[in-house]
């Protein structure tokens, strides 16, 4: 069969499978990906050509309104069965070193990670998955007790990179080096070289073939990150708590369609202005005004995908402008979003 004809029927493939987690009929996504296997197309191409462009579409018919949370959630974890059902089917030997791949303190997106893994141990590799949300002081402890030749550390999140900062450097601290993966050390990987990890890599296959280069030090030099964090970082994050009871007071006063907010429209509410906090606080972090920006803009995409106009996200955006008065980084930062919260989004009923 030649490649192009592959390419082809894996595309199909990936289409059929994605119907199958769509209607988390979980027995018939398991059978689409056994059944490639067995037709003899290579457990790491079923992997990353069928389960992994699928899981894209699940997420981007989410962020269009087509689907749901509920369906979205149990499509994923189809797929994690279907992940299992793969590495349960294809055993082999590990060959090479020992590597833990585990999600960063406080991300839970692992299905990912779980695919790295799963690659690297198709090529030989002995693997530790640890899995979602690892709290870095438990991840050391691991690697004092099991001493793997590498951490492959996952990442989909920027606001979870000040905890990640904190892991790579006490993984760096017992000398195993640190290869960063994941949306949130951004799309050319530049925050894993910020917070000083060791390599990064953009998906599963890249992990493995860095790995396979020897390329990473096996212990790893301190890194130079003084410039990282700051004065107003540590302010913002020691005032969370007031400083979103105080903007939430303030939007119900000013933002007149929150007056009729159900229970739960004002739960979620809630729930955006924590979003909007965090990642102003990782942009002061890095020192990057498009971690929050992007963030701003990507809201009011969504929001404008349920109905709910991008001026109520502008409006939130002054109210901690106005709440940060001592804080000039984050009411630029904050300003720069209004700005991008502008030209985003659309016309909307103010429904959620």
């Amino acid at each position: 069969m030649s490649n192009l004809t592959i390419a082809h029927d894996l595309s199909a493939s990936a289409e059929h499978y994605l119907e199958r987690i769509g209607e988390a009929d979980e027995y018939a996504a398991v059978d689409v990906v056994l059944g490639l296997i067995e037709d003899g197309v290579p457990a790491e191409d079923v992997l990353l050509r069928v389960v992994a462009p699928a899981q894209r579409l699940v997420g981007e018919l989410w962020a269009s309104g087509t689907w749901s949370v509920a369906r979205e959630h149990g499509a994923t974890a189809v797929s994690e069965r279907a992940v299992a059902a793969i590495s349960a089917r294809v055993r082999p030997r590990p060959t090479l070193g020992r590597a833990t791949v585990a999600c960063a303190d406080g991300e839970y997106h692992a299905l990912p990670a779980r695919m790295t893994a799963e690659v690297l141990r198709l090529r030989g590799w002995r693997v530790d998955f640890l899995g979602a949300s690892v709290p870095g002081r438990h991840l050391v402890t691991h690697l004092q007790q099991t001493g793997p030749d590498v951490v492959a550390l996952g990442c989909a999140l920027t606001t979870r990179l000040p905890r990640v900062h904190a892991t790579i450097t006490a993984c760096q601290a017992v000398g195993v080096p640190v290869l960063a993966g994941g949306p949130g050390f951004g799309a050319d990987g530049r925050f894993a070289a910020l917070l000083g990890a060791d390599g990064w890599a953009p998906a599963a296959d890249a992990a493995a073939d860095r790995l396979a280069s020897g390329d990473l030090p096996s212990f790893p030099a301190p890194q130079t990150t003084g410039h990282l964090a700051g004065e107003e970082y540590a302010g913002l994050t020691r005032r969370r708590a007031d400083l979103l009871t105080r903007v939430m007071a303030g939007l119900t006063r000013s933002y007149a369609p929150m007056a009729s907010y159900s229970p739960q429209q004002l739960e979620y509410t809630a729930e955006d202005l924590g979003h909007i906090a965090d990642f102003l606080g990782a942009a002061l972090y890095v020192g990057e005004p498009a971690v929050f920006t992007d963030f701003v803009t990507w809201t009011c995409d969504i929001l404008a995908a349920r109905g709910v106009p991008a001026d109520s996200v502008s409006h939130g955006l002054r109210i901690f402008h106005d709440e940060l008065e001592d804080l000039p980084q984050a009411r630029t930062l904050l300003a720069k979003g209004v700005e991008a919260a502008s030209g985003a989004g659309g016309p909307g009923e103010g429904t959620r």
